[in-house]
């Protein structure tokens, strides 16, 4: 999925991260907490995603405030990864400026062989849940008049005539293309 996320003073980022779990509480990813998108997403804990299925002319794009994840959540998570993912994300510094690509191949073969416990504590991995306010559905058409239906918590009394009720709490609407 695309996650976009922005600094304190609005210049966004968007990058592509792997989704590791959604359910009704939101979406769940894992990133290093010290990158660029940990540090944007601490300062400013609001997100967008955006999954995008071109052959069949859909996509998806959410909107809504990032939590972190327990850190029993994140180590758990981070102990089901194979050995070798956790080798390599323990010795990434991401985001961080490095010489060559030699330095981390070197640090991860280091590593390798002197596997330690507190390698991992010193990763600084964890994970984020996206708490959707809004869920946009949009189907391409070749005539150009996509189809866009809009998912949103409404606002106090923010619904019109062409909002429908959702369940949940949600609302409904259909967008112009």
């Amino acid at each position: 999925m695309c996650l976009a996320t922005a600094t304190r003073d609005g210049k966004p980022s968007a990058r592509m991260v792997l989704l590791k779990g959604f359910g009704s509480d939101g979406f769940r990813f894992y990133t290093n907490r010290e990158s660029r998108k940990g540090k944007e997403l601490e300062s400013n804990p609001f997100a967008s995603l955006l999954f995008f299925w071109e052959p069949l002319s859909r996509q998806v794009r959410i909107e809504g405030s990032v939590e972190r994840l327990s850190d029993e959540e994140s180590e758990y998570y981070f102990h089901s990864r194979p050995k070798s993912s956790q080798i390599g994300a323990a010795v990434s510094k991401q985001s961080q400026v490095i010489p060559d690509r030699e330095v981390s191949v070197a640090e991860k073969d280091c590593a390798t062989w002197h596997w330690a416990p507190q390698l991992l504590a010193a990763c600084h991995r964890g994970g984020y849940i996206v708490h959707p306010s809004v869920i946009e559905f949009w189907q391409g058409q070749t005539n150009r008049l996509h189809d866009r239906i809009i998912f949103r918590r409404p606002k106090g009394e923010d619904t019109g005539p062409y909002t429908h009720l959702g369940e949940g709490g949600w609302v409904y609407e259909r967008l112009a293309p």
